[in-house]
């Protein structure tokens, strides 16, 4: 499957204030203690990298339906997610129940472990004529060197979540491209991702709104 869509920015709403999900281009995650600030309900960066959620926010999450289960840190990113860009920091977390959060509206991809964010990258996904498919999938199956003979390409680090073959693997990850129907990710990632889960781990593909710049 050839890689995806361009990307824009985008959030996550908890209640009336938005968690800066993640943006490509436009925009910071969350930059910097001061974007932070300003983006309360989020808590100052602190040292070990991470922004940890209160009960509050976690509440309001939930109620609002932007996630539908709990998470308790997000990486903080100190620059934008740029097409090609990932960030992976699983340090002092500990096993536990792993799953993914895929975005197509502002193109991202979160992963988790625990309740904590532990991966994040931009994302490439369906064109039109096969678009990626929403709601709560499941890994399939693995394959770290999978070829696919329908498209005659290799997508390595392959995880299958569908019986028609959707999957998330390892691709060139550029403005204006698109798949049929898988979500492409950056190699390091895909790698990294492929080893952090097992069949069985959920994948949640949801569709925000984007985000435009003012």
């Amino acid at each position: 499957m050839k890689p995806a869509l361009a990307a824009s920015a985008g959030a996550l709403f908890i209640g009336g204030a938005a968690l800066l999900w993640g943006a490509t281009g436009v925009g910071p995650r969350l930059s910097s203690p001061t974007s932070v600030a300003r983006a309360d309900p989020l808590q100052q960066v602190p040292a070990n990298g991470r922004i940890f959620l209160t009960k509050a926010q976690l509440d309001q999450a939930l109620a609002s339906g932007a996630i539908d289960r709990p998470i308790k840190s997000l990486l903080a990113l100190r620059k934008p997610l740029r097409f090609g860009d990932y960030a992976w920091n699983d340090v002092g977390v500990a096993a536990g129940p792993t799953w993914a959060r895929i975005d197509l509206g502002p193109q991202l991809i979160s992963v988790f472990r625990s309740g904590h964010e532990i991966g994040t990258a931009v994302i490439v996904y369906g064109s039109d004529n096969k678009q990626t498919p929403v709601g709560k999938l499941h890994i399939l199956g693995k394959d770290r060197n999978h070829r696919s003979s329908l498209y005659d390409a290799e997508m390595p680090y392959s995880l299958r979540l569908t019986d028609d073959g959707v999957s998330i693997h390892a691709s060139g990850i550029r403005w204006g491209a698109a798949t049929h129907g898988c979500i492409g990710v950056p190699l390091d990632f895909a790698r990294r991702l492929f080893d952090a889960t097992r069949v069985g781990d959920d994948v949640v593909i949801v569709r925000t709104p984007r985000e435009r710049p003012s």
